[in-house]
């Protein structure tokens, strides 16, 4: 295990994580997921060496963090943090060019492969077009992808990021994590990263660390996500407390769209109907009748009916 975790506590004056245990390898890449404020991005600073752990060990190649210097940690660890400080005067190809002088004084001059790596690293991200702009007028969205850029000219074993993929729309979300689970598997670098879009982001994870009630849950994505089943399940959010659900027998996806379709429109009692997802109806009864519906604008209009 190259990055190890024993009976580790993190937190401030009171811990957010106590007594966890979890080891990940080079090649993987781990997703880390928890609601906000459980002590994800103070579990990166902690690995990092920034704050001190509360008790435990962090061990990273066998060796104790607490022995690295700041430059051994930059050498083992590249970091990009969701808000990161934005260096004024540079441009996307100078940020990402500064991942390379982690290994050189900042005074020396990138050799002919060094270049070579980051002007690959712009074009898998998609970003030749700005590699010359600078930072200040970069998207959001592109200033998010040179920050990851840099990580990657870092080299560095291990490689994490708090929500990297903040920011993105959906094509340049899945490019990220494509390019980030390609980056551990063809260059066998360890990847841990956090993320709110965790249902996509899981497609690309061997392993979930999930943290809930300062509990870490650490384990293969899939085992992760099935002894937790309110990860998986849809979120059926009541907004109104005269609306009373009916019985919904359906996949998860229908359920949880059906849900909110029925909550936004009828604040009452619906209990007494049962839906059950037919593909490609919906099949509605009650004790008095049993209707069809082909689309949820069709179950609406059908329920306004007989209100």
């Amino acid at each position: 295990m190259f990055l190890e975790l024993e009976n580790i506590t993190i937190g401030y004056q009171s811990p957010l994580i106590k007594n966890a245990d979890a080891a990940l390898s080079l090649g993987e890449v781990c997703l880390i997921i928890g609601n906000n404020g459980v002590g994800k991005t103070t579990l990166f600073r902690t690995i990092l060496h920034q704050i001190p752990a509360l008790s435990g060990n962090i061990r990273i190649d066998k060796k104790d963090i607490k022995t690295f210097s700041t430059k051994e940690i930059a050498k083992y660890i590249a970091m990009v943090f969701s808000k990161p400080q934005v260096p004024a005067h540079y441009t996307t190809e100078d940020l990402i060019s500064l991942g390379k002088y982690v290994h050189y004084p900042y005074y020396f001059e990138l050799e002919k492969k060094d270049k070579e790596d980051v002007q690959h690293i712009i074009q898998n991200l998609n970003l030749g077009p700005y590699k010359d702009w600078n930072l200040q007028k970069l998207s959001d969205g592109n200033l998010q992808k040179a920050f990851i850029g840099r990580a990657f000219a870092q080299n560095a074993p291990v490689m994490i990021l708090d929500e990297p993929t903040t920011h993105l729309d959906e094509e340049n979300k899945i490019i990220i994590l494509k390019l980030l689970r390609d980056f551990a598997e063809k260059y066998n670098k360890l990847v841990l990263f956090s993320s709110h879009d965790w249902r996509l982001a899981k497609e690309f994870a061997d392993k979930i660390w999930f943290i809930k009630d300062q509990t870490l849950h650490a384990g293969v994505a899939e085992d992760i996500l099935i002894s937790h089943q309110d990860l998986a399940a849809p979120f059926l959010f009541n907004m109104d407390q005269y609306f009373i659900p009916p019985v919904i027998s359906a996949p998860l996806l229908e359920k949880e769209f059906l849900y909110s379709a029925l909550q936004k429109n009828f604040k009452k009692d619906l209990s007494s109907f049962q839906f059950s997802y037919k593909n490609p109806f919906w099949e509605i009864s009650t004790s008095e009748f049993v209707h069809q519906c082909h689309s949820f604008e069709e179950i609406i209009h059908f329920l306004r009916k007989r209100s």
